[in-house]
């Protein structure tokens, strides 16, 4: 490191990616001692969107307000004289790795993951097969999908038993006046109000103990009027495995005793019936004339260790749509290694791995790390990616003394990069001004906010000196 860079500056940090696993880096850095050789850190935090929040806004379904309430946290971060948002860049198109490494000392990527893994059985490029990702970013208000959603089936399929599954389940059960209150946008809103479906059927190939959701989650789906939830009582069994499963773990003995009690109860007359099926692994998406019109099943028992086999036995289910939630994945980031696989950037403890040496050693990429889902994948909760960033941030302090100083790394280097581009960038002011328009349309109606969807709309409502 030169002697002019030594603590006569702080120590400059990029975080590409403005959700939750980005702002907890940002936390996390801000919360340790001065690094060795800088004076504090200063941290820009990048967000594709022109708004932060990542997951939260755009991945967490609007009538759950409770798991928003996380932004009040993620707030006081942003708050920090320490912390810079510029958001609507576009990592890879309006600024790069090379562009970074000149502002930079370094780089830490949290860009989460918003793709569907991919489900091998034939038919799932029926028309009316759908990813639940692409599904959540419509009702979630995402600027980057349609407007609209066809929602003209009366018996749908959701594929996945996690909460994402719920989500997009319990979604395509309420009506659009139970949603109303939330923030959905005024398009979600009239998509819902013509939606016919009166059955959703959840899928499972393994049994209650093996279920991923949260116990809180689940118990949320029968609180809907409108929602009948419906569970076999041939699908409630359990193996040696499986008892296990619910003896160490009071979050998997709270899932198995609300599916028994909803399983011995009789269905109630709400309209819209929600079906919970277990021990069914999809094989197929049935077809006619390039359309769904069914889904074949194949009946699945436990092996006493909590994993299933095939029975041979298979039965057709009529719905006219399939949603698979069979987990989200990340996307390749330009300039960075990629396991395309794990849908993850390679890495030790958040440090990004380009390969071994001849001798077998790490060879890490210089001053670049990961943390969040693209670090270690799209499971856990939110809080979970708290863990990732100090592990990673750790790293990152352990290696300052090594660190090449950026060339540039004045606070007025990278905004005068992204004006001399033309980059409309967003700011944290600029979120205070979007938030507070987002309340006010709410305003009339009593109703907390309503998203705004269109980008352009998002811009000249956070930065209108920067929209032609």
């Amino acid at each position: 490191m030169t002697e002019q860079s030594a603590a006569t500056r702080p120590l400059r940090i990029a975080i590409v990616g403005a959700g939750p696993a980005g702002i907890y880096a940002a936390d996390a850095l801000m919360k340790s001692d001065s690094p060795t050789g800088f004076d504090g850190v200063s941290i820009d935090l990048y967000e594709r969107m022109p708004a932060p929040f990542g997951l939260i806004r755009y991945g967490v379904a609007p009538d759950h307000p409770r798991i928003k309430g996380i932004i009040t946290a993620l707030h006081k971060v942003l708050d920090k004289d320490q912390v810079r948002l510029l958001g609507n860049i576009d990592y890879g198109v309006d600024i790069n790795l090379e562009d970074l490494r000149r502002f930079y000392d370094a780089v830490i990527f949290s860009t989460g993951a918003n793709a569907d893994r991919a489900l091998e059985v034939p038919g799932i490029d029926l028309d009316g097969s759908y990813g639940a990702a692409d599904f959540v970013s419509w009702y979630d208000g995402h600027p980057d999908v349609p407007r609209e959603w066809p929602l003209d089936a009366e018996k749908v399929a959701v594929l996945g038993v996690g909460n994402v599954a719920l989500d997009v389940a319990r979604v395509l059960a309420k009506t659009g006046d139970e949603l109303l209150p939330t923030e959905i946008p005024p398009n979600v809103y009239e998509g819902l109000k013509q939606n016919k479906a009166l059955e959703v059927h959840v899928f499972g190939r393994r049994g209650p103990a093996q279920a991923k959701f949260t116990p809180l989650e689940l118990r949320e789906l029968d609180h809907s009027p409108t929602i009948e939830v419906i569970v076999d009582p041939e699908d409630i069994d359990y193996d040696e495995g499986s008892e296990a499963a619910r003896r160490h773990s009071k979050q998997v003995d709270m899932i198995c005793n609300t599916l028994e009690q909803w399983a011995i109860r009789d269905v109630g007359n709400r309209p819209h019936k929600l079906f919970l099926h277990f021990f069914e692994n999809p094989a197929e998406i049935l077809g006619a004339d390039g359309k769904v019109v069914g889904l074949r099943t194949e009946r699945t028992v436990l092996d006493g260790t909590g994993n299933v086999k095939g029975t041979g036995e298979f039965k057709d289910f009529d719905v006219q749509a399939v949603y698979r939630a069979v987990g989200y994945l990340s996307q390749n980031i330009p300039a960075l290694p990629f396991d395309d696989q794990a849908g993850t950037v390679p890495n030790e403890a958040g440090r990004v791995l380009v390969d071994e040496n001849a001798d077998g050693a790490a060879r890490f990429m210089p001053q670049t790390y990961v943390t969040g889902w693209i670090k270690r994948g799209p499971v856990g909760l939110i809080g979970h990616t708290k863990g990732d960033a100090n592990e990673t941030i750790a790293c990152l302090l352990d290696d300052t003394a090594n660190f090449t100083p950026a060339a540039e790394p004045e606070l007025d280097a990278v905004t005068k990069f992204l004006e001399d581009k033309g980059v409309p960038f967003t700011t944290w002011a600029g979120w205070y001004r979007l938030d507070a328009h987002e309340r006010a349309l709410g305003e009339p109606e009593g109703r907390e906010r309503v998203k705004v969807v269109e980008r352009a709309d998002m811009l000249r409502a956070s930065e209108p000196d920067k929209v032609s």
